[in-house]
């Protein structure tokens, strides 16, 4: 008898953000197939008799490649298992869940889905910075700065350089320069508010608070990595100094 995926988004690391689906089934699962952004936290939250299989993948180098992880959530299931996808945030939100459903149906396997907190979210939760503000930001973009085998970082810089929205980046630490200077260059200002987080949520997260035209420069002196996340518009200047936990790094360069 075939069994079925869960997709399920572990959200951005802290556990008490999880769905109380996504708990269910990550509970319900005989097979957990697990991501390098899942906290230890949450994967210790898998049911005990799990077989548990870690697939993670940095944009560097990739434990299992994604074709790889296709294939293991198909052959798990078609065993009969239960199998509980566990991915950092929300499954379909540049987490490539859409991709491996598309898999699975191919093949006849049932797919449900757990939504999970996207790391944009989860950075308004713990800064009190929010993604729309009256008189700041009528709107939010999410857009994801990383390219795969060194691709061309092609967005379109117009459309993103709203000075009436919020700008999220994801994954994009290493191309933060060329985000700001395409942005630059479509007329946003040098002066708009940047905020930078890594590791949201988790006991390891540091937050840097900048300017778009510095953010490159701060980004690298801080030395983040990744996870990171950009904020970037107005609602920034909403940002407290005195709300985070004096444990965590602030580095303050707006």
């Amino acid at each position: 008898m075939t069994g079925k995926v869960y997709l399920i988004g572990a959200g951005p690391g802290d556990p008490e953000l999880m769905t109380m689906k996504a708990v269910r089934m990550l509970k319900e699962a005989n097979a957990v197939v697990y991501d390098r952004l899942v906290s230890p936290e949450i994967v210790a939250m898998s049911n005990p008799d799990a077989k548990m299989i870690y697939v993670g993948k940095a944009s560097d180098r990739h434990t299992v490649p994604q074709e790889g992880i296709n294939e293991i959530l198909a052959n798990e299931a078609a065993a009969g298992r239960i199998v509980a996808r566990l991915k950092g945030g929300d499954p379909l939100i540049f987490g490539r869940g859409s991709e491996e459903a598309a898999h699975l149906k191919e093949r006849g396997i049932e797919v449900e889905y757990a939504p999970g907190i996207t790391a944009a979210q989860g950075v308004a939760s713990v800064t009190g910075v929010p993604l729309t503000h009256r008189g700041l930001a009528t709107g939010v973009q999410f857009v994801t700065g990383h390219r795969q085998s060194d691709d061309v970082l092609d967005l379109d810089w117009k459309k993103l350089a709203d000075p009436n929205t919020t700008l999220v980046v994801y994954m994009g630490v290493a191309n933060i320069g060329q985000i700001a200077v395409g942005l630059m260059t479509e007329g946003l200002s040098g002066s708009t508010p940047v905020m930078a987080i890594s590791k949201a949520t988790t006991t390891d997260e540091r937050r840097l608070i900048s300017r778009l035209d510095r953010i490159a420069t701060d980004s690298r002196e801080a030395k983040l990595k990744p996870p990171t996340l950009f904020y970037i518009g107005k609602v920034v200047s909403l940002y407290d100094e005195a709300l985070p936990d004096p444990a965590q790094e602030v580095a303050a360069h707006a």
